[in-house]
């Protein structure tokens, strides 16, 4: 039998989760809620979906569905994910896990309590460059990993409710920062926990839009001794920029998934979308062969869908969505005071 998804959200990840599963097997996607049911129509009647709902918490307390999406805004994280471990509702929570590590303790709490599959989908880790690049590091292709850096950065968020600090719980440090902590995890080694952070972040531009920072630097210290940078920005014209380097005793690896694409068009009239974020669709561009695959959502569906079929539990799991809530949180405190912080795990 199928895995039988219920999707919460209409919007710009659930889209992308949709392209995700297109490239998958053993699914269906039995209903799309929204609290705007217009939304949820329109959703439904592009991807195929049968049935659609504004009641998202009936969604979750069906019998008929093995697993819940939430495919939802940072602020509605927190009540929806406790709503399916109280229904003991298997359930996939999109990123950040929650504004904040106080927000993500309570869901984590929650899903050990009721002891459901939980799957933290963070698209950066599933990305197929990335997987291979870890696969060379496993191998001890590089040696002992000893410092990662990342950029993770587009010209600002799609949604209104994205601008505000209040509904987002940060600006372009939880946006994006979120990534490029569980990609350093993910190089370094969850076992080598981060131990303490130091973190810039300011509002150089977005002024009028938003009252949180839209460029931010983080670097993060783990017990073991590595560090891991970041460069992150709501200022970055061109589309989406995502990049890591991996520094090891006997080695390098690069991942440039947006950057460096196999396809390069010019375009007069303009060629239509192009890549996430990009400012243009004339002159030269560089489209992504397949956005869904690049970025990781094929593989994160696969992942999490395969989990649910076998009882098995995600190789990101709320636990890691608590982590790396801690050390943005770490990292917000820093931004204030200017000096080195120690991440909490309270």
């Amino acid at each position: 039998m199928p895995v039988r998804i219920g999707l919460l959200g209409s919007g710009f990840v659930s889209n992308f989760y949709m392209e995700g599963l297109r490239h998958v097997s053993n699914w269906e996607v039995a209903v799309v809620a929204s609290p705007n049911l217009a939304n949820a129509q329109r959703f439904a009647a592009k991807w195929g979906i049968p049935e659609t709902s504004n009641d998202l918490y009936g969604v979750i307390a069906r019998k008929d569905l093995d697993v819940i999406i939430l495919g939802v805004p940072n602020f509605v994280h927190k009540d929806l994910a406790i709503a399916c471990a109280r229904a003991e509702k298997a359930m996939v929570c999109t990123k950040p896990l929650g504004r904040n590590r106080f927000e993500a303790k309570e869901m984590l709490d929650a899903v050990r309590a009721s002891g459901v599959m939980n799957g933290y989908a963070e698209t950066e880790v599933f990305s197929p460059a990335v997987i291979k690049a870890q696969e060379f590091i496993a191998k001890g292709g590089i040696g002992k990993v000893i410092t990662v850096r990342s950029r993770e950065a587009h010209a600002g968020p799609h949604e209104a409710w994205f601008w505000n600090k209040e509904l987002t719980g940060g600006g372009a440090m939880l946006d994006m920062g979120c990534h490029t902590i569980e990609a350093a995890r993910y190089f370094i080694g969850k076992d080598n926990p981060v131990v303490e952070v130091i973190a810039w972040g300011d509002r150089l531009y977005h002024h009028d839009k938003t009252d949180a920072e839209d460029n931010a630097m983080l670097m993060i210290r783990f017990e073991g001794g590595q560090v891991a940078i970041s460069e992150l920005s709501w200022v970055a014209r061109g589309g989406l920029d995502l990049r890591n380097e991996v520094y090891g005793t006997e080695g390098t690896i690069f991942t440039d998934i947006t950057r460096e694409t196999p396809i390069k068009v010019f375009s007069r009239p303009g060629a239509g979308y192009v890549v996430e974020k990009a400012d243009a669709e004339t002159g030269w561009l560089f489209p992504p062969v397949d956005e869904a695959w690049i970025y990781g959502y094929s593989e994160e569906m696969r992942h999490f869908t395969e989990c649910v079929a076998k009882g098995t539990t995600p190789r990101e799991t709320f636990e890691d969505g608590y982590v790396v809530n801690c050390v943005l949180d770490a990292a917000y405190e820093s931004m204030k005071t200017k000096r080195w912080e120690r991440v909490q795990y309270v």
